[in-house]
């Protein structure tokens, strides 16, 4: 009889939260004697002291307070199926978006192929993974620093980038990986919401998303590891390539920042989403770390097609990090984030700018306490043609402060 070993504690798919982790190494892979269970959390807490304004008269904003916001929670389950065979399932159990509980996705991962027959295509499998199933998929290397919903261990700061690169599709993903080497090779459907009809509510026109990696990532030295990655996006269709700045159903940490007094909230709030239809979009990530020195780095270009008007935006992030203590448990830094662009050929050029300056402290592997100084500003002509009179002259500015473990 198989046995199910629920283990509470560190996740199949997680190492330390101290560093920087990125795809999965073979060298990782568990050794299997039996079905095993994992059973993980994750939950987030912060204090949010933000002001925001604008330069329009005839409009204001709500009045923020110093509060908390809404804690989130995830429930995780990662299952080690069989040799080199695993799941994932994340459910959101509480999000800013969504009070009630609902699974965000999954995935089934394999690394071998011996459930076929032993050793088969053991010499291919030594290199490739398969992964297939409907969750975040692997564009950029963004994805691997941000929150996702209560999942915030791995972000140095509170908030996600402006142009947030995270979306939820029906996927598969072929990875290669070899003395350092990495190629990935994905196809999805496009799709936030799933349904097999073209003519409905959402006009899908069901065109396949199109996505891949290459890049190279080494730990030269004990003191000194340096990765170069690039990545691309491409839909061509009419209507399914909108999602890939705007599926984190989650939500915004910065909440209720430049929303009009008598609105509903947006639960984005503080992101920007091109919403180009006929998307190709581009990311280049460096990250190197020489001891306690951390540097990651984006950038990144979405373009629209010609139903979207010939549109594209810019955005450029550098992460500058300083890890320090016995196990680099405390760490000092900052970032800063511009997105720039136009929405048509013929429209004015907006600006977002946005700067974070703070630190954390590790209390253990799966506990982190953040402080951060946010401001973001919005400039530009384009400004208010493509996000509303309301952003004339808009800023948003102040401290977070975060609790979050992960286990």
């Amino acid at each position: 009889m198989k046995k199910i070993i629920i283990l509470v504690g560190i996740l199949v798919f997680a190492t330390s939260v101290m560093s920087q982790n990125f795809e999965e190494q073979k060298s990782d892979l568990p050794e299997f004697d039996g079905l095993k269970v994992n059973v993980g959390g994750d939950f987030a807490i912060q204090f949010q002291g933000l002001d925001h304004s604008n330069t329009n008269d005839t409009i204001a904003y709500y009045d923020l307070v110093n509060n908390f916001n809404l804690p989130t929670a995830n429930l995780n389950l990662n299952v080690l199926l069989a040799d080199g065979v695993k799941m994932h399932l994340r459910t959101y159990l509480s999000s800013r978006h969504h009070n009630e509980a609902w699974v965000k996705g999954g995935f089934i991962k394999m690394d071998k192929l011996d459930f076929i027959s032993d050793g088969f295509l053991s010499g291919v499998m030594d290199m490739v993974t398969i992964k297939i199933g409907l969750d975040e998929i692997n564009y950029g290397d963004a994805h691997f620093r941000r929150t996702d919903n209560a999942y915030a261990i791995n972000n140095p700061f509170v908030g996600n980038y402006i142009m947030d690169a995270f979306t939820t599709e029906a996927f598969g993903e072929v990875y290669v990986q070899k003395s350092g080497f990495i190629g990935v090779i994905g196809l999805s459907n496009g799709k936030l919401n799933q349904n097999v009809t073209v003519n409905n509510r959402y006009n899908y026109d069901n065109a396949i998303s199109f996505y891949g990696k290459l890049g190279y990532d080494k730990q030269f030295t004990e003191d000194f590891r340096a990765r170069l990655t690039g990545s691309w996006y491409v839909n061509s269709g009419t209507s399914t390539g909108t999602y890939l700045y705007s599926a984190d159903r989650s939500g915004s940490r910065y909440y209720s920042v430049l929303v009009e007094d008598g609105e509903s909230d947006n639960f984005r709030s503080g992101r920007f989403n091109p919403g180009f239809s006929q998307i190709t979009a581009f990311q280049i990530n460096p990250f190197i770390k020489f001891k306690g020195l951390e540097f990651f780095g984006i950038y990144e270009i979405a373009q629209g097609g010609e139903e979207d008007g010939d549109g594209d935006y810019s955005q450029l992030a550098a992460d500058l990090l300083y890890r320090f203590g016995g196990n680099e448990q405390f760490y000092v830094g900052g970032r800063y984030n511009k997105v720039t662009g136009k929405q048509t050929s013929a429209s004015d050029e907006l600006t977002i700018d946005r700067y974070n300056l703070g630190g954390g402290w590790f209390l253990t592997e799966n506990i982190i306490a953040k402080f951060e100084y946010v401001s973001q500003k919005y400039t530009g002509d384009g400004v208010v043609p493509t996000l509303g009179a309301s952003y004339k002259g808009a800023e948003f500015s102040g401290f977070m402060i975060e609790a979050a473990i992960s286990f």
